[in-house]
């Protein structure tokens, strides 16, 4: 049943993003507690991912134990949850990810407001790491080479800040609510974000 219940997330999540490049889920828990609508909680570990237009490289996550109606799962049904949860991981992303994903339509509005914060045009067409630094980049009108700025980004109040390389706070990112930003870091050649988010059923 646990197996069951596995392959079923499976397919969820996979239909809820446009790729899923690796996919590996781990329910935590025994086959009575289940049958009983109780689970100890759930790992999940996704590369490759595009979620709503948004390329992220890498998707750690292990959530809070789950209460489950079980009877629908077993006729087939979609998994119900009774009650909200939190989950706790990392997610990870690449320059090239990002520049691509704020180079789309669906981004163009934060691509737009990131770029007049950072550097009072937009919107930015580029973004590179450099060891710890995040590089920004942005076409001016009639320039031929892309205005920079050398940043870096952190956790602050929940959500994501940058600031220049002499500290000023140049912009920050738009939070949902139900997410909470605790570290922001630049490592391994990627912006690695690690926080906690409310899932409500």
């Amino acid at each position: 049943m646990l197996q069951l219940l596995a392959s079923g997330l499976q397919l969820w999540i996979r239909s809820q993003c446009e790729a899923v490049k690796e996919l590996e889920i781990q329910l935590h828990g025994s086959a009575l507690n289940l049958l009983r609508g109780r689970l100890d909680g759930v790992s999940l570990m996704a590369r490759q991912v595009v979620y709503q237009g948004l390329e992220i490289e890498l998707v750690q996550l292990q959530s809070d134990p789950l209460r489950i109606q079980v009877a629908g799962v077993l006729r087939g049904q979609p998994v119900q949850l009774e009650h909200a949860f939190l989950i706790r991981g990392t997610v990870a992303f690449t320059a090239n990810g990002l520049s691509s994903s704020l180079n789309r339509p669906s981004w163009r509005d934060l691509s737009d407001q990131l770029g007049d914060q950072l550097l009072g045009l937009g919107p930015l067409r580029q973004l590179r790491i450099a060891g710890d630094i995040l590089i920004v980049a942005a076409e001016a009108q009639g320039e031929a080479q892309l205005m920079e700025l050398e940043t870096r980004p952190e956790a602050d109040q929940g959500s994501v800040v940058i600031r220049d390389l002499n500290g000023q706070l140049r912009g920050r990112l738009p939070m949902d609510p139900n997410i909470h930003i605790e570290r922001a870091t630049l490592e391994a050649d990627m912006l690695q974000l690690q926080g906690k988010a409310r899932v409500s059923p």
